[in-house]
């Protein structure tokens, strides 16, 4: 049965192991059945999915991994993240989001906010207290996206689709 597409942006195996270490530890477990992510679409129609795959297959193959940094701990009210910023993928994302305009959620119109939820759905004291906690654990970092990850959404684990490595030399700002 078609279901929505989820375009993700994939970390490098070091943060995403530390990630999913964050989220099993944090993450309500009746509502955790997701690994980290960083979502850049929440819902693509299913009927773009062979156009969506070679939009995200060329992006991959002109374009070298994608300059990122991890900021720190992201408040997200009754929740936890942590922050990210690329200039480098938002412009991915407006690419992305220009191509395939007219068929984008009103979520999904919005320039994203990257992040990565470890903590989400709690009360505001345990949001707070897990902020003060990692505070002094999460240092500010480098490091490059090494491509997307497309997800069929099926009510709930993701479905990976498929992944596309960045592996061209282009760089986004070139």
């Amino acid at each position: 049965m078609p279901a929505p597409l989820i375009v993700t942006a994939l970390l490098p195996e070091s943060l995403q192991s530390r990630a999913d270490q964050l989220r099993q530890a944090h993450f309500p477990p009746e509502r955790n059945f997701l690994k980290a992510h960083v979502t850049l679409f929440h819902a693509l129609p299913p009927s773009c999915e062979a156009e969506l795959r070679a939009v995200l297959a060329g992006l991959a193959r002109e374009h070298a991994p994608v300059p990122a940094c991890l900021t720190g701990v992201m408040k997200l009210g009754r929740g936890t993240a942590l922050g990210i910023e690329s200039e480098a993928m938002l412009a991915l994302w407006e690419r992305l989001a220009d191509h395939f305009h007219g068929l984008l959620t009103p979520q999904d119109e919005h320039r994203p906010r990257l992040h990565v939820t470890i903590q989400n759905k709690v009360s505001l004291e345990a949001a707070k207290a897990l902020q003060a906690e990692l505070l002094p654990r999460i240092q500010a970092r480098e490091f490059a996206f090494r491509g997307f990850g497309l997800h069929a959404y099926r009510g709930g684990p993701w479905e990976l689709v498929r992944e596309f490595a960045f592996r061209g030399r282009a760089r986004v700002d070139d």
